[in-house]
C-alpha cells in the first residue's frame, strides 16, 4: 500500500475538558473526522495533496463550530471578513485571499488564485471578482450570520477590545485591549482551521482558513493568508498550517521558520516544531500551534496552549482526533 498522510486542525487555545459539554465534544470530534475522511478519500484514490487539503478545509469552513467560512466571527464594522491561503511543495506555488465577505469557501478562492492567476494574493473586492469569474460559490453575507458569533461581537461592540474565538461560556468572557504589545486575554481560543497532506506521489500541500478576531479593526489582516507565516509547503522539508494570535505568527514567520530549520540545520520536523512553537514563539509573547507533515510522511501536532482541535489519518484509513493537551 502506497503511503500518504493527512493532518488537520480546528484551532488552538485554552480548551479544557472541564468546560466542554459531552454533546459539544462529540460534535467537534465528529466534524474533525468528517474533515479527515473528506481528504482521505481523495488521497486513497491517488488524488493530489492540494485537492485533499482543499476538501478537508471546506468541511470545516462549512461548519459553524469553527471560526472560518460559515462560523466566522464579526469585525468591528459588523462584517464577517475571511481569509485563506494554500501552497503546494513541489513548485512552491501558492495562493491566498483576504478581506472577502461573500465567498462561501475562501480556501477554494485561494486555490483558484494559485492555479488560475499569475499572482499569489488577492484582497477584498478584487478577490471576490476573481472568485466570481472562476465560478466559485458566492453567497449573501447573511449566510455567515451566527447568533453566538453575533452576541460575542455585541458584548464588546463600540470598544477597542478584541476577542479570540469561541471563549468558554462557563468562565468570564476575557477581552484584550489593542495596544503596541498586542496583549492577550488569559482565556482564549483561536478558531482558524487548516490541513496539511502528503500524497502517494510525495507531494506536500498545506492550507489555512479563518474568520479572524471578533471586533478586529477595519483593514486588519492576520497570518492565515500570509505565505510563510500561516501556511507553507516545501517538498524538501515539510508543510505547515498555523493557528494562533496572527500578529506573533507573522513576526516570527512561523511556518517558514520550521521548514528553514529542517533545511539548514538538518533537524527533524518535531525538533523544529518544538523549537519554534515551544520556545521561540512564547519568547515573543505569542501562543498557538501548528500542524505539519514532512517528506517522509511523519507529522507534528505541536501547540503551547491547553488544547488544539486536531486530527490525523494515514493510508490505513483510521481517523485519530484529539482536543486537549493530554
Amino acid at each position: 500500500m502506497e503511503k500518504f498522510t493527512l493532518v488537520i486542525h480546528g484551532g488552538a487555545g485554552t480548551i479544557l475538558k472541564k468546560n466542554m459539554t459531552p454533546d459539544k465534544e462529540l460534535a467537534y470530534n465528529d466534524k474533525l473526522k468528517d474533515a479527515l475522511l473528506a481528504g482521505y478519500t481523495i488521497l486513497k484514490e491517488g488524488g493530489s495533496s492540494i485537492r485533499a487539503v482543499e476538501a478537508s478545509v471546506r468541511v470545516m469552513e462549512d461548519s459553524p463550530l469553527f471560526n472560518a467560512g460559515k462560523g466566522s466571527v464579526f469585525t468591528n464594522e459588523g462584517k464577517n471578513e475571511m481569509e485563506a491561503s494554500i501552497m503546494e511543495g513541489g513548485s512552491l506555488a501558492a495562493g491566498s485571499v483576504t478581506m472577502v465577505t461573500n465567498v462561501k469557501n475562501p480556501i477554494s478562492a485561494a486555490k483558484a488564485v494559485m492555479e488560475k492567476s499569475s499572482h499569489v494574493m488577492m484582497v477584498a473586492e478584487g478577490a471576490v471578482k476573481f472568485a466570481k469569474e472562476n465560478d466559485l460559490d458566492i453567497v449573501d453575507p447573511q449566510y455567515f450570520y451566527d447568533a453566538k458569533r453575533y452576541q460575542q461581537w455585541q458584548d464588546i461592540k463600540g470598544s477597542t477590545d478584541i476577542r479570540m474565538d469561541h471563549l468558554d461560556e462557563s468562565e468570564d468572557m476575557a477581552k484584550t485591549q489593542i495596544n503596541a504589545e498586542f496583549s492577550e486575554p488569559a482565556d482564549k481560543k483561536f478558531g482558524t482551521v487548516g490541513a496539511v497532506a502528503i500524497d502517494k506521489d510525495g507531494n506536500i500541500a498545506a492550507g489555512t482558513s479563518t474568520g479572524g478576531m471578533t471586533n478586529k479593526m477595519y483593514g486588519r489582516v492576520g497570518d492565515s493568508p500570509i505565505i510563510g507565516s500561516g501556511t507553507y509547503a516545501n517538498n524538501k522539508t515539510c508543510g505547515v498550517s498555523s493557528t494562533g494570535h496572527g500578529e506573533y505568527f507573522i513576526r516570527a514567520v512561523v511556518a517558514h521558520d520550521i521548514s528553514a530549520m529542517m533545511e539548514y540545520k538538518g533537524v527533524s520536523l518535531q525538533e523544529a516544531a518544538d523549537e519554534v512553537i515551544l520556545r521561540k514563539l512564547p519568547a515573543l509573547g505569542g501562543s498557538g500551534g501548528i500542524i505539519s507533515v514532512d517528506s517522509e510522511g511523519d507529522f507534528a501536532l505541536t501547540f503551547n496552549t491547553e488544547g488544539m482541535y486536531r486530527g490525523s489519518i494515514r493510508e490505513d484509513g483510521e481517523p485519530n482526533v484529539a482536543i486537549y493537551k493530554d
